[in-house]
């Protein structure tokens, strides 16, 4: 009598538990890929406009955006651009940025540069090779470079990523060209201005690159940061052969989150 009644209890235990929901498998753990694009400081697709005055003058317009996430032989980028137009009729600029990087690093993978500045005007196309730290450019044979190389549209958006104390500076061996390094970036204070699309609290920095051009070391560049997680660019200004040229934020478009389910799946050129 108590055999039966056990193994009555033990078939209705062995029923209970055949009729027991599945649990769901645990979610897949996030690529590192999916973490670096959600701690960006900047959203898909955003788009700051700018007003470009040549000394008090109101003569342009420059864009910071970012276009995407590409691939680069198989790796993934982030494609980005910086455009400025402007100037007065003895001088000119009409500079375009293109640049790719890998989002967990910062490395550029390629650029395309074209470059209008007064009487210098030249294109470069540069392809880059991280993990045996070469460039080429212009389809030229390759020459080195530097570990996790930044150009210069790149290094704008580095530059948002990066702690920011005042009174500090920071060097960064990481400009392409390695006989241009180090790169100095001094925070020189804190700022409350007022540009065409609003009034910020802001965070001010000053680049100095060995080349010349806006971050030029011949030449005094500052740039204004919201002083939020953003770090939204919001003034620039650059002092050039023949006098100031000057950024104001006036449209910006946040952009979307990241779909790093799609990340994985860039298409590669």
């Amino acid at each position: 009598m108590v055999k039966r009644e056990s193994s009555t209890v033990a078939a209705s235990t062995a029923a209970t538990v055949a009729k027991a929901p599945a649990m769901p498998p645990p979610p897949p753990e996030p690529s590192a890929l999916a973490i670096a694009l959600a701690h960006l400081p900047f959203a898909n697709g955003e788009r700051l406009e700018y007003q470009v005055k040549y000394g008090f003058l109101g003569v342009g317009n420059a864009t910071l955006e970012v276009l995407g996430l590409d691939g680069i032989r198989g790796a993934p980028a982030v494609h980005v651009s910086f455009v400025v137009k402007g100037g007065i009729r003895i001088y000119r600029v009409n500079d375009s940025y293109e640049s790719w990087f890998d989002p967990r690093s910062f490395s550029t993978l390629r650029a395309v540069q074209n470059i209008d500045e007064g009487k210098y005007d030249r294109q470069r196309d540069f392809e880059f090779f991280p993990n045996r730290t070469m460039l080429s450019e212009n389809g030229k044979p390759e020459t080195p470079t530097v570990a996790d190389p930044l150009d210069e549209a790149s290094f704008l958006f580095f530059l948002r990523s990066i702690p920011l104390e005042v009174g500090k500076t920071y060097e960064f061996a990481r400009y392409f060209r390695p006989e241009k390094n180090p790169v100095r970036v001094i925070v020189e204070r804190k700022d409350t201005i007022k540009v065409p699309a609003g009034k910020f609290n802001t965070i001010v920095v000053r680049p100095v690159i060995k080349t010349s051009g806006i971050f030029g070391e011949g030449g005094h560049a500052e740039i204004w940061f919201t002083d939020d997680s953003t770090r939204t660019l919001v003034q620039l200004k650059s002092s050039l052969k023949f006098g100031s040229l000057n950024l104001y934020l006036r449209n910006r478009r946040a952009g979307t989150p990241w779909d790093t389910a799609a990340a994985s799946v860039a298409p590669a050129r």
